[in-house]
């Protein structure tokens, strides 16, 4: 199973930017799609950005237009650019990537089959 670690969260000022990063352990080519999901205390787990093997790509409407998923094949990285940051963006962000199954890669269905540990980004006012 692909090994994922994310980094980059921070503190950051409401309007500002930040860049996460998820190191995967193998090649990123072979995987069926990779995502980037969210989550506060006390709520579900919110998928946020997926990236498919073609390089297609998906958002939430809460970050559309405001976060870029893309990815380094060479490096193994999965990127997450965050603009135009809020408070109600402060969460845990975590990595997550499908080895086995491409019919999970759909926004929304949050069931891929490997997952980071979490990076914390907090968006003051």
């Amino acid at each position: 199973q692909v090994d994922l670690v994310e980094s980059g969260g921070g503190s950051v000022q409401a309007g500002g930017s930040l860049r996460l990063s998820c190191a995967a352990s193998g090649n990123i080519w072979s995987l069926h799609c990779m995502a980037w999901l969210r989550q506060v205390p006390g709520k579900e787990r919110e998928e946020i950005a997926l990236i498919d093997s073609d390089g297609n790509t998906d958002y939430a409407d809460s970050v559309k237009g405001r976060f870029t998923i893309s990815r380094d094949n060479a490096k193994s990285i999965l990127f997450l650019q965050m603009n135009a940051l809020t408070p109600e963006d402060t969460a845990m962000y975590y990595c997550a990537a499908e080895e086995e199954d491409p019919t999970r890669c759909r926004m929304g269905l949050n069931a891929l089959d490997a997952w980071g540990q979490g990076t914390l980004v907090t968006v003051s006012s």
